[in-house]
């Protein structure tokens, strides 16, 4: 009885010890976006999480919610999420890759430009690059399935900030 015990004792210690293991290795971290002028409205917020299984690769997972608003003319909201790479060569240089899946609802008011209401999802797949400094790294990444159509970026190559606590 004494053995069993023992025995039950021994794999809760070490149950407890691989679980803070795990989250020792877990980064969270995203971001927050605000723009306004007498027209426009933007909020974005992306929360992350990444974690770290040495020094050199992480891989994690983002959700993404963005609100537009144009005065008079249009609004949309985008949310989804993405599952993300990172590879470390060196401390400071990041090299990413990123498959993010957006959906978009974005409704227009009036007959602005005749242009009808419209529901889509909008995939991209990014590779970037950047320099991290203690758990900020500032880039660029570049959308290899952007579609001047359909995504909800300005350009294929988009610059980045990249925070992790």
């Amino acid at each position: 009885m004494s053995l069993f015990s023992v025995l039950n004792v021994s794999a809760q210690i070490n149950s407890s010890a691989q679980e803070s293991s795990f989250w020792e290795h877990v980064r969270f971290g995203g971001s927050l976006g605000l723009s306004t002028s007498n027209d426009f409205f933007t909020l974005g917020v992306a929360p992350s999480a990444i974690y770290e299984f040495n020094q050199q690769f992480a891989l994690g997972v983002s959700l993404n919610y963005t609100y537009n608003q144009l005065k008079n003319q249009y609004k949309s909201n985008i949310y989804g999420g993405s599952i993300l790479g990172l590879f470390h060569p060196i401390p400071e240089i990041q090299l990413s890759a990123e498959l993010e899946q957006l959906r978009v609802n974005r409704s227009f008011e009036g007959n602005f430009s005749g242009l009808e209401d419209d529901n889509y999802w909008a995939p991209a797949l990014f590779v970037g690059a950047g320099y991290r400094t203690n758990n900020i790294t500032l880039g660029l990444r570049y959308d290899l399935l952007y579609n001047d159509n359909r995504s909800v970026y300005a350009s294929a190559l988009t610059p980045f900030i990249r925070v992790y606590f």
